[in-house]
């Protein structure tokens, strides 16, 4: 399937500015204009009620439902789904359009490439139309998608492609050479599809099997709790973990963020930026605005532009909430957010502990249901009746949480116990600083002192290191509590990131010990 035969037509500036145009009206809308879906924020608190059905597929009863409305004319004509490339190319689906697209990639999983239920599909794909109808596709069948950016190497795809046993890889022409230097180390795997124009040998071409497939399918029968996707963790303390799931996770949990945060309705159009690799798409981009019946719709930039970007975005606070400079603000309406002891005790408001939330007597929409093949750290995250985020903050008594750092980053020096971030903070405020991560370095007096790994500003690469040093110190004492200040600064041309750009602290604090 090429873009070509999918309602391929030419979007000149006109097109392009009357969508910069709805997006502007819709945030200058946000400003002066009551909410649609709700009165305030504790009204949904006190409100939102959600069940879980045994039987629930997004597809069948939330997308096909909009396409069964549209083909009454109870839907209006804003499309479903909306992409624009670079090059002014733009492509407009209904709903309708949606079903009928979908089926035919369903087909293609289920005969061409084999797939069974709960069969496990890796896709790594660009922000192009196809990823879409995959995603569909993959719900139609009950097979599980595990999303992957673009940015993987031929090592990362190794590690998802054996950690979890997919039986199926998708994605497109610039990716089949990495694919196939690790795909003879991967047994599990049984059929390659590509994205191209052109063939490629051994690997099956996904616009060949389109063109040629049938619209006819019976969507499966899907329990609500059956695994729908597999999101693989950036890695920051480690190999990225499987995180897992349900078809009821983000397929209704997701109806407080489409119909309460966004305040989404059928005429609206959602303009998510995020790559297809990361979790946030799948938020935004698919199951938020779909619940809704709204509009995705997709610019496929090579790079960012802030230009474009800044004239159509969005930043809003629930009607009725305070906004406090420097909070977190409050928990998503559904969520029960607690503020625990080592003993899993609720602290009172202004004191510090782990951020939690608590399990029961309702689990929330959209948690996560375990980390696959790794039943120690799952238990090291859901506990009791609380999922440990893993993030140390304070809650004040307005129920506006702030974040001091994460559990294994704070520093116990000298009985004082110092988060990173706050560090980070006011380094970054210094001219000289272009990026820095602060970790706890050994010491045996004080058992641990801060420490700053600092990128410095190209103007101050050839600053004395010793003055500059001295200089950073007494910034930091300046801009928060002076015990916080970092004993030891290190100077780097670069930081260790995973790809999704956090820092890799361990690897820091590793680093520390072994020169302890």
């Amino acid at each position: 399937m090429s873009v070509n035969s999918l309602r391929l037509v030419r979007c000149d500036r006109r097109a392009f500015t009357t969508l910069k145009i709805q997006l502007r009206s819709l945030f200058a809308s946000s400003k002066t204009c009551n909410p649609k879906n709700f009165k305030d924020y504790e009204s949904i608190k006190q409100e939102y009620k959600s069940q879980v059905p045994e039987y629930f597929n997004f597809a069948n009863d939330v997308l096909d439902n909009w396409s069964r409305m549209e083909k009454v004319g109870s839907r209006g004509s804003n499309p479903a789904f909306w992409w624009l490339s670079e090059h002014g190319q733009q492509v407009k689906w209904s709903f309708q359009d949606l079903e009928v697209h979908s089926k035919k990639v369903a087909n293609i999983l289920s005969d061409a490439c084999d797939l069974q239920l709960k069969d496990r599909v890796l896709v790594i794909l660009p922000r192009v139309p196809e990823w879409w109808l995959v995603n569909i596709a993959c719900i139609r069948t009950g097979t599980v998608l595990i999303p992957g950016t673009t940015q993987l190497t031929a090592t990362d795809i190794l590690h998802r492609l054996q950690a979890s046993k997919a039986k199926c890889i998708i994605t497109d022409d610039s990716l089949v050479d990495a694919v196939e230097s690790v795909a003879s180390n991967c047994p599990s795997l049984k059929a390659k599809l590509v994205v191209s124009q052109k063939h490629k040998q051994g690997w099956m071409n996904f616009q060949d099997l389109f063109r040629n497939a049938s619209d006819d399918h019976k969507c499966v029968n899907t329990k609500s709790l059956d695994p729908m996707a597999i999101f693989f963790t950036s890695g920051s303390t480690g190999a990225p973990k499987m995180a897992l799931h349900t078809h009821c996770s983000y397929g209704i949990g997701h109806t407080v963020n489409g119909r309460y945060w966004l305040d989404l309705t059928a005429s609206d159009v959602v303009w998510c930026s995020s790559d297809t690799g990361w979790v946030k798409s799948a938020w935004n981009s698919f199951f938020s605005p779909w619940i809704q019946g709204a509009c995705t719709f997709v610019h496929q930039m090579p790079r960012f532009d802030p230009k474009t970007m800044l004239e159509v975005l969005l930043c809003a606070t629930f009607k009725g909430m305070k906004i406090k400079l420097g909070s977190m603000g409050k928990p998503a309406p559904e969520i029960n957010v607690q503020i625990i002891d080592e003993n899993h005790n609720v602290v009172p408001p202004g004191v510090e502990g782990q951020i939690a939330v608590q399990m029961k007597p309702i689990r929330p929409f959209g948690l996560f249901s375990g980390y696959i093949g790794d039943p120690q750290q799952t238990a090291a995250v859901l506990q009791d009746d609380y999922y440990l985020t893993g993030d140390r903050g304070r809650m004040d008594e307005d129920g506006y949480v702030w974040f001091h750092g994460r559990t294994d980053d704070i520093i116990l020096s000298a009985g004082y116990r110092i988060g990173p971030f706050e560090v980070e903070n006011a380094l970054t405020t210094h001219p000289a600083v272009a990026d820095c991560a602060v970790v706890g370095s050994p010491d045996p007096i004080r058992g641990e002192v801060v420490k700053a790994f600092v990128v410095q500003n190209a103007a101050y690469t050839l600053a004395d290191p010793d003055k500059l040093i001295k200089e950073l110190q007494d910034h930091v004492k300046k801009v928060t509590a002076p015990y916080k200040y970092p004993r030891k600064i290190e100077f780097v041309d670069s930081l260790p990131k995973t790809i999704s750009g956090k820092v890799k602290r361990n690897l820091l604090r590793e680093k520390e010990r072994g020169q302890s």
